[in-house]
């Protein structure tokens, strides 16, 4: 066994996460959906989202089965959307192709959308105990103090480097709480800016700790200027507490989510707003908000319209409904979007 094997166990033995929810029990089906909620949340954000996701959808057919708003609607809040299409379509991949059931073999699971090496190896490790590393944020982090590796971490070059390491380090046995073990120390010891070395059982031989640069790894990504965009959007209510939704694309920002009405600037939201509804008071202006995004900053400037009609051409379809503003949660919605309807009522 690996020198960071025996001490990682010894410690999680003593100190590690035992009772989180998709460890009971830890099958294939829960691994994936807590590793895909992780995947950009924290755990103490992922837990009542996986209670309440696993408590609708509890297998791979009822996933599969479920119209895609469901999911959305479930998922509404975590941000990253991509990950809950992903979902649907590899539960419904797994139906036509895999009886019904997420594949044991690592070049199918990585085939499916969505699941890449790391989530494929923490499949197979954590709920069937096979011999597979993962590559998560918290072991990138673990790996490239303990290490010493240079080099921003998302970089082709430099996640080869770190690969390599973690399946050199790879133990024969108890794979399983090996990889947990790992997700543990960068999540409560190893964590990103106020790591607690004292207490870390790889300190012996950490050649971040031995050269004083644990704050420098891993080095950060490379800076860009964050890119801005405006963007207006179109609240209409009307006389029975209901408001205007439009679907978004199936791709881009939201891709697949119900929002509001969008246009680049005011007077073009009006011209939409006379094509589509009948109005009768002025619009109000409220308060503008940023919202970021992981690469760029958008700022929304929301108009409000109230007791506002549809014209006769405008009726419920796949792209346009009306919904009632108290039964937003059956809808996926992006989650500054429902915030914003929500501080209407």
């Amino acid at each position: 066994m690996s020198a960071i094997a025996a001490r990682a166990l010894a410690w999680f033995d003593r100190h590690g996460r035992h009772d989180l929810p998709w460890q009971h029990p830890r099958d294939a089906y829960r691994v994936w959906i807590s590793e895909t909620m992780l995947q950009q949340t924290q755990v103490v954000t992922a837990i009542p989202y996986f209670q309440r996701f696993l408590a609708a959808l509890p297998d791979v057919p009822t996933l599969a089965a479920a119209p895609l708003d469901r999911v959305l609607a479930l998922w509404s809040g975590l941000g990253y959307y991509a990950r809950a299409r992903n979902l649907h379509a590899t539960a419904q991949a797994c139906m036509r192709d895999h009886d019904g059931a997420l594949p044991s073999d690592f070049t199918a699971l990585l085939a499916l959308p969505g699941i890449g090496r790391s989530t494929a190896g923490a499949i197979l490790a954590l709920a069937h105990g096979m011999a597979y590393p993962i590559l998560d944020g918290n072991v990138r982090r673990l790996l490239c103090r303990h290490r010493g590796v240079r080099g921003w971490p998302g970089s082709a070059a430099t996640q080869k480097v770190l690969w390599k390491i973690a399946v050199d380090e790879l133990p024969t046995a108890r794979i399983a709480d090996y990889t947990q073990a790992l997700m543990d120390l960068g999540a409560g010891v190893c964590t990103p800016r106020t790591p607690n070395c004292t207490a870390c059982p790889l300190r012996a031989d950490c050649v971040a700790l031995r050269e004083h640069i644990v704050t420098q790894l891993p080095e950060r990504r490379p800076a860009k200027p964050v890119p801005t965009r405006d963007t207006v959007v179109v609240i209409a209510c009307d006389g029975s507490g209901r408001v205007l939704l439009q679907r978004r694309p199936p791709t881009g920002v939201w891709a697949g989510l119900w929002s509001l009405p969008e246009a680049p600037d005011p007077a073009t939201a009006q011209a939409w707003v006379a094509r589509h509804l009948r109005v009768d008071v002025t619009v109000m202006e409220l308060p503008a908000f940023v919202h970021k995004f992981s690469h760029f900053r958008l700022h929304v400037h929301p108009l409000l319209w109230r007791d506002a009609r549809a014209r006769d051409a405008v009726r419920d379809n796949d792209d346009l409904r009306w919904q009632a503003i108290d039964a937003l949660a059956e809808l996926g919605l992006p989650a500054p979007i429902r915030s914003l309807l929500q501080g209407l009522t």
